[in-house]
């Protein structure tokens, strides 16, 4: 290892988007420690970096952290991505959600501030304005819609808390539509890109939702990793940015690029028809820009596919199922 390298550590770093940090990083010449429980991230996300003695993964809750770990001594920044997500296990498990992505941020920052870094970038969620008005900007009214948004815009809340009370360099990074490799192949029906991924290798028709002509700010994964690395770099503190590709894609486009039949599902209640990120911010204070293309992000994807193998198959009786306390506590009243 060379000496003087700078250091990082990136919470969830076995996870899908930690893991690309982890390596963005390393390609950046910083030596990186790694908190995650491994509940939702896999050691072997970090595989590459395995033989890297300037990489360290500690299989840890970040709500087991104390005010003074030594996994912090020392580090420039924090880039924190540990928690947990999706929606249905939120609505049927609050206590669990507000436990580990408000207090466990509450840990990560009590670290960072006892340790003196010089920057924490939070990865916060766009899910925080819930039905938005689109594209939509930082200073969109916040309007979570079911408690995983909530405890997500309750960690940032936490974050610039941190910031203003204590002096804490801190920004926060809303994410949209993340996709791309390593993203998640289990849990609760979620994340399209992998229901959709899992069933075309088993030859099974798409669970498009509605007519499949709802859009997402898709941004690949790689450029997310590029936004935080940005976040902590700016001499600002104190800001939140969207990050997205500014550029929505329809459910059909991805069908179309993914080739297969089709089989519809009803439309679920307190999903937005779109989601499309106004990047002028970020694109103005960082020069960030998106480097990867929806088509080119999804031949990347394709031609890892044997990755979502072992992933849950889903079809219109199991998602039914899965669903059914969305459409209980989200549907009209």
């Amino acid at each position: 290892m060379k000496s003087g390298q700078p250091l990082a550590v990136v919470t969830g770093g076995a996870g899908f988007i930690g893991s690309h940090m982890v390596d963005l990083l390393v390609e950046r010449g910083f030596r990186v420690h790694v908190i995650d429980n491994l509940v939702g991230g896999r050691a072997a996300n970090l595989a590459q970096h395995k033989s890297n003695p300037g990489v360290v993964l500690d299989e840890r809750d970040v709500r087991a952290l104390a005010p003074d770990d030594k996994l912090f001594a020392d580090a420039q920044f924090v880039f924190h991505f540990a928690g947990i997500g999706d929606i249905v296990p939120s609505i049927e498990q609050p206590a669990e959600y507000m436990s580990a992505n408000v207090q466990g941020t509450v840990h990560v920052l009590e670290a960072a501030r006892h340790a003196g870094v010089r920057k924490v970038v939070y990865a916060a969620s766009s899910s925080c304005y819930g039905l938005a008005a689109v594209p939509t900007r930082e200073d969109h009214p916040i309007a979570p819609q079911y408690p995983y948004a909530l405890s997500k815009h309750l960690g940032e809340m936490a974050v610039f808390h941190w910031h203003k009370v204590y002096r804490l360099p801190a920004n926060s990074i809303r994410i949209f539509n993340a996709y791309g490799t390593r993203s998640r192949t289990s849990g609760a029906y979620g994340a399209v890109f992998g229901v959709f991924l899992r069933q075309k290798l088993a030859g099974k028709p798409f669970t498009v939702v509605g007519d499949g002509t709802q859009k997402r700010d898709f941004l690949y994964v790689t450029d997310v990793a590029a936004g935080f690395l940005a976040a902590a770099e700016t001499d600002k503190v104190g800001e939140a940015w969207n990050l997205g590709a500014g550029n929505p894609q329809s459910v059909n486009r991805l069908v179309e690029l993914l080739g297969g039949e089709v089989v519809r599902l009803p439309k679920r209640p307190g999903e937005p028809e779109c989601t499309w990120a106004d990047t002028g911010k970020i694109t103005r204070e960082l020069h960030w820009k998106p480097a990867v293309s929806f088509e080119e992000g999804v031949r990347r994807i394709v031609a890892d596919i044997n990755y979502w193998r072992d992933a849950p198959l889903w079809d219109p009786q199991s998602i039914a199922a899965a669903t059914k306390t969305w459409f209980q506590y989200l549907g009209s009243k």
